[in-house]
């Protein structure tokens, strides 16, 4: 959706669609974004926090494992919503047209 638009103005989803491939780019590279920044913080916390050693520990760590997580989480692709296919499922026998004719046999 564009977020420049009124909530008036955005269309209506009414179907199973599911959201557009820019709609879902945007959304992983703002939680990359959002992961990257709260490295940064760690990164600067640890930097004032240095005189408590096991706490700077604990924020250079996870400092150095946000990147790693980061990349893995703005890669993940919303699952693919599973489909049912009718055409191919066979008929309900009640439902099913009887042709007429006896069954085929091939002689050989």
């Amino acid at each position: 959706m564009d977020s420049r638009r009124s909530p008036a103005e955005r269309a209506v989803l009414i179907t199973d669609a599911q959201q557009s491939r820019i709609d879902e780019h945007n959304t992983r590279r703002k939680r990359y974004t959002i992961t990257m920044g709260v490295r940064i913080v760690c990164l600067i916390l640890a930097a004032f926090v240095y005189e408590t050693v096991w706490l700077m520990a604990i924020l250079v760590v996870l400092a150095c494992v946000l990147p790693w997580m980061a990349v893995l989480i703005a890669n993940d692709r919303p699952p693919k919503k599973a489909q049912r296919v009718s055409g191919l499922a066979h008929p309900a026998p009640d439902r099913a047209v009887d042709s007429g004719r006896p069954g085929r046999t091939i002689e050989g």
